[in-house]
């Protein structure tokens, strides 16, 4: 039972230290981004939200075992700084899509303006 619960843990553990998983929560995305523009401490993030405080520590904790925050402790203040470096992969995955995504709106585009023009013809 204690092997099992350990080994479960273990895989639990490695399955978010990835990058797609810190992003796939929005919660996380806007630490991110809070943290991606100055280095802030635990407390200051948390206030930037209306969820619970150990709410906002797991989530910071999920970001740092994924690399993208690192937490320094000065004194008795512990502090996220980004490391943008561990977002790459996510970065490079969604590059991939772009042309894809850019042609579909373009082709969303051209249908739409058809029907415009269909329709100021019908008038």
């Amino acid at each position: 039972m204690i092997t099992y619960i350990f080994v479960t843990d273990q895989l639990h553990n490695k399955m978010r230290r990835d990058v797609f998983q810190a992003i796939a929560d929005p919660v996380r995305r806007d630490i991110i981004e809070l943290v991606s523009n100055d280095t802030l401490t635990v407390n200051e993030v948390a206030e930037k939200f209306e969820i619970s405080r150990p709410a906002i520590s797991k989530h910071i904790r999920i970001l740092n075992e994924c690399g993208i925050i690192e937490i320094s402790q000065k004194g008795r203040e512990r502090y996220c700084q980004i490391q943008p470096k561990n977002l790459i992969p996510a970065f490079l995955w969604i590059e991939q899509y772009k042309s894809l995504w850019e042609d579909k709106i373009d082709s969303f585009e051209n249908y739409l303006m058809k029907l415009q023009t269909k329709n100021k013809e019908n008038e």
